[in-house]
């Protein structure tokens, strides 16, 4: 029976991947579905992006065994600010200014806001280079519970999923993404709920679970835990961050109107709050399944990445946990297909066309970003192959780095007039360098708190340094905000 849902869920994809096919004329209907997707399916896209196999897998498990109960304090950030704030602050900002300068990834905007290509290059570069090692920890994180729900080898994971993602990505680009983000939307919602009642129930009921987790650890069930700084490093990392990362912000470009967005802004935070919170809460049980962290055969280390995949074989119900499969997967696969998405729109239009070919045509350059997809899915899989051990690690330095980047110059390029292009260099410069530097220095054990020095370096640097540089042009400032604004 836990089979089922599976082939429901494949047969769904598969069926949305056609009629998706349809849709699809031009460059523009691949990589941003005409300008016209509603707010549902945008906020759904919004959500099943955000929360992906890295979240079920790597963070609910080592965060819920670390930080207890307040580890769900995390997911309540990403629902307020990196979902409802950055909706409302950013996205009809983004939507208005992105079709006045008609372009569609983050380094295109930032050419087109602050008149640079150099901009573009750099910024391009960063995000291919680093959101490479974010998709492997995606298809890594899953690859372990299928591993263990189907007995399925891991290398056989990994390779079923590159191919699932590249048949439906390839065959309706952004439209058959977000058509089958709904698909994974309802599938993640019916899955959590499972997940919180069967392991509940497992335990003795909610107060039985919870008295058994203060028996164990009474640390781990304080409003804040035993460790409320690292705490908040990562609070601040998976919420403030995805407002500068390119494969979120990218639903801002391609939704309908305004309107929309006040109703996506809702939607999204539901989501997150149901998803998200559910996932961290499900974590902090790790202690009362297990007396210590469980043991890779495959290193004869603790694997802290390993928590939630063994926790739910041993409650879980065959027929849940066959949905549960299903949920990691749709959060996974979501996040797959945007990440490829961003990073070959970023190679395919801002360096190939933009730099090298400024006369390759939209059909050639829709063909292009489709290789390119493939090799991006190529190139992660053979990462995640090297079964990395800190999932948590190699997502949060990739996280804390693109957002470096591009926090600084997107927030203040959206929204300020006054942010210049030395300023926006600086915030690249700043963001990168500090991410680089305090990786090296600190080691990987660290990369929450160096992602969000980076972050920090990003939107203090455009400021500053902007206030102190050469103003934009005014034609410039008016084709990018509007004469209105």
């Amino acid at each position: 029976m836990k089979y089922a849902f599976l082939v429901l869920y494949i047969v769904l994809l598969v069926v949305v991947s056609f009629v998706a096919s349809k849709k699809v004329k031009n460059l523009d209907d691949f990589h941003l579905g005409g300008r016209s997707i509603g707010p549902w399916l945008s906020a759904f896209a919004y959500g099943t992006a955000y929360f992906s196999a890295v979240i079920f897998i790597g963070y609910a498990g080592k965060l819920g065994w670390n930080f207890g109960l307040a580890a769900t304090w995390i997911g309540i950030g990403n629902a307020f600010i990196g979902s409802y704030l950055a909706w409302r602050i950013l996205g009809p900002s983004t939507r208005r200014m992105t079709q006045r300068l008609n372009v569609g990834t983050m380094p295109e905007l930032f050419a087109a806001r602050y008149g640079s290509k150099g901009l573009k290059i750099v910024t391009a570069a960063v995000i291919f280079i680093f959101l490479t090692p974010y998709s492997a920890s995606v298809y890594q994180g899953l690859a372990y519970l299928f591993e263990g729900a189907f007995n399925i080898p891991f290398e056989y994971c990994m390779i079923g999923m590159a191919v699932l993602t590249a048949v439906y990505l390839l065959a309706g680009g952004y439209f058959a993404t977000v058509l089958t983000d709904l698909v994974q939307g309802i599938f993640m919602i019916l899955g959590v709920v499972a997940m919180i009642f069967c392991l509940l129930n497992s335990f003795g009921g909610g107060a039985e679970a919870l008295s058994k987790l203060a028996a164990i650890a009474p640390q781990n069930v304080t409003v804040l835990g035993p460790d409320p700084l690292n705490l908040f490093w990562l609070f601040m990392l998976t919420s403030l961050g995805v407002w500068g990362l390119p494969q979120m912000v990218h639903k801002f470009y391609a939704i309908r109107s305004d309107k929309a967005i006040k109703t996506g802004a809702i939607v999204s935070t539901a989501f997150a709050v149901i998803v998200g919170c559910a996932a961290y809460f499900a974590g902090a049980f790790g202690r009362v399944a297990f007396a210590e962290v469980p043991i890779d055969p495959a290193t004869m280390a603790a694997n802290y990445d390993m928590i939630m995949p063994q926790m739910l074989m041993n409650t879980m119900p065959e027929l849940v946990l066959g949905l549960i499969v299903v949920l990691v997967l749709s959060a996974s696969m979501s996040t797959l297909s945007s990440l490829v998405l961003a990073s070959a729109s970023t190679i395919s239009i801002d360096l190939i066309r933009g730099v090298f070919f400024p006369k390759m045509s939209d059909k050639q350059t829709k063909r292009v970003m489709q290789v390119f997809c493939l090799l991006f899915i190529a190139i992660s899989v053979v990462i995640a192959l090297g079964k990395n051990n800190a999932i948590v690690n190699m997502m949060a330095f990739s996280w804390g780095t693109v957002a470096g980047c591009c926090l600084g110059p997107y927030v203040f390029g959206v929204l300020w007039k006054g942010a210049t292009r030395a300023g926006a260099w600086a915030g690249v410069i700043a963001g990168v360098g500090v991410s680089l530097a305090l990786a090296f220095i600190l080691g990987p054990g660290q990369a929450p708190f160096s992602g969000c020095m980076a972050m920090f370096a990003s939107l203090l640097a455009v400021p500053v340094v902007s206030l102190f540089t050469k103003k934009t042009a005014a034609q410039e400032l008016a084709a990018a905000f509007g004469t209105g604004e």
